[in-house]
């Protein structure tokens, strides 16, 4: 299923953050999109969540045009398209397992949603969500106690809960240290390559983009100045899409780069179902 923009601007007063942006993006790619803070990569990923409505300009998914809908029709095409946030957007008292429960929220009634009451089903979903990302062991914490990396991830557990049809990560591994950024890059190239849902990331390291994403976008005051393979983000390409420094000179790609030597560790044992029952059990 295609997704689309056509001539899409966002004006924020005077401000234009987005300015005529026109993609295409087949179901499956993961998209890296690139530029310098205030390029607009934030304000692109929140019209296509909904977050925030286009000035200008349509927003489609295959016979659907995103950017008409309200009401439960909105809250439909937020449960289909997940997005996660760098600063993880948690709620901190609560235990991870909840934390991840609550992307079931608009798969639900709400009086069941008001009185947080959830299925055995649903639970079972949510730790074997978390065992995907290899902290199921921190199921019954509370979410605030955790590391960034460790939030991250439940962050993404809550988003496959979703079942959602495209996942929009917004900067996921700023605020992260190199082992994490790898290991939250590596869970969602996983998904993106297991279940074919479509990823689109706005990254600010180089290296992450070119190694993770089949496609790269650069936006510059807006505008999309490239659209291309890793291969083709050239030299020339880097400096149209984030220009020169004072002295005039192109930027230094070391000084973004995120790179970490780690083994690819051995394949984690998958876990009876038994195992899962009981925690899903335990936490009732």
């Amino acid at each position: 299923m295609k997704f689309e923009l056509r001539n899409v601007t966002r004006r924020f007063g005077e401000r234009t953050a987005v300015n005529d942006v026109n993609l295409e993006i087949p179901q499956g790619q993961m998209v890296g999109i690139i530029g310098r803070s205030g390029a607009g990569k934030s304000t692109l990923l929140r019209m296509i969540n909904r977050l925030t409505d286009p000035s200008s300009g349509s927003i489609h998914f295959g016979d659907l045009e995103v950017s008409r809908l309200r009401g439960n029709a909105l809250r439909g095409w937020q449960r289909d398209c997940a997005m996660i946030f760098q600063q993880f957007n948690l709620v901190p008292r609560l235990d991870v397992l909840t934390n991840v429960l609550l992307g079931r929220l608009n798969h639900r009634s709400t009086v069941m949603s008001l009185l947080s009451v959830f299925t055995r089903e649903e639970r079972i979903m949510a730790i074997a969500a978390l065992e995907r990302l290899g902290i199921e062991q921190t199921a019954l914490q509370r979410a605030g106690t955790l590391s960034g990396g460790q939030q991250q991830r439940v962050a993404i557990a809550r988003a496959l809960m979703q079942a959602p049809k495209m996942v929009l990560a917004d900067e996921p591994i700023a605020s992260l240290d190199p082992l994490n950024a790898k290991i939250v890059m590596d869970a969602l190239r996983d998904i993106n390559e297991r279940e074919g849902i479509t990823v689109i990331t706005n990254l600010h390291t180089l290296d992450t983009a070119r190694g993770y994403c089949e496609r790269i976008i650069g936006m510059a005051d807006g505008h999309v100045v490239f659209d291309g393979t890793p291969s083709e983000l050239t030299a020339e390409a880097v400096q149209a899409i984030y220009g020169s420094d004072r002295d005039g000179a192109g930027i230094d790609e070391s000084m973004t780069s995120t790179s970490i030597n780690i083994p690819a560790s051995a394949e984690r044992p998958a876990r009876s179902s038994a195992g899962v029952n009981a925690l899903a059990a335990a936490s009732v």
